[in-house]
């Protein structure tokens, strides 16, 4: 995929290996300012298939082009993550964006209940999105009205989740791995699965291997796509 010629005017899709605290747009604008200077063009549509909060990391589609007419469809594929719940405490966001507002003991939780507590979470559920999402109220994002104090009704929605399986305990800390609908908030997952420990928990670390058949193995390291672009493209001829 990396020896591939793209035509980015016509249309490309990308699989873009987020870094760390950068946010989806961050990516974009880095890919579209590479591209406006080395095309030689004004304007070029750019855009991404489904955002990742800042502090998560992997696989990002982006679309130029004609191509950007398919980011629904791939927003509406099956993601797979892995990440890092941190049990014992509790944060506002969900992650590690704020700072722990509760906690827990934990010499209680053993082994045998952290797996078991699982199986609740797989298959069809209504999952509450934390207040400080994206998801719009009266045209304002969530997270700024959270961020000013303000109190917010967030509605239930129906996601699906296929698979969820923990892969490592060092308590605090638990890791696994999930695969999920479209709309499904992983940190809602890492509260509610402490939640229903009697206990709390938060996303302290997040990474997305998968969209649908697309995958982290292959996507471009952010600087090598920047670097692959502004040494094999060149201005496109006026006409």
């Amino acid at each position: 995929m990396k020896d591939k010629k793209y035509d980015f005017l016509a249309g490309a899709t990308l699989l873009v290996d987020k870094p760390l605290e950068w946010t989806s747009f961050d990516v974009v604008n880095k890919i579209r300012y590479a591209l406006r200077k080395t095309l030689g063009v004004k304007k070029i549509k750019v855009g991404h298939a489904g955002t990742l909060d800042p502090l998560a990391t992997g696989l990002l589609i982006i679309c130029t082009g004609k191509s950007t007419k398919t980011i629904d469809g791939i927003q509406a594929l099956y993601k797979e993550y892995t990440g890092t719940i941190k049990l014992g405490a509790t944060t506002p966001s969900y992650d590690a964006e704020t700072e722990e507002d509760s906690s827990f003991p934990t010499d209680g939780l053993t082994e045998e209940q952290l797996k078991a507590n699982c199986a609740q979470f797989i298959g069809p559920i209504a999952q509450m999105p934390p207040i400080f999402s994206a998801i719009k109220v009266n045209g304002q994002p969530l997270y700024k009205k959270a961020r000013k104090g303000e109190k917010v009704e967030v509605k239930a929605r129906n996601i699906t989740i296929h698979e969820f399986e923990l892969t490592n305990i060092e308590m605090p800390k638990v890791d696994f791995r999930a695969k999920c609908s479209k709309g499904t908030y992983i940190r809602s997952l890492a509260h509610d699965f402490g939640k229903a420990l009697g206990n709390g928990g938060y996303l302290s670390a997040l990474c997305r291997t998968k969209i649908g058949e697309h995958s982290l193995e292959d996507a471009w390291n952010l600087p090598e796509l920047i670097k692959h672009i502004e040494e094999n493209y060149e201005p496109v001829p006026k006409n």
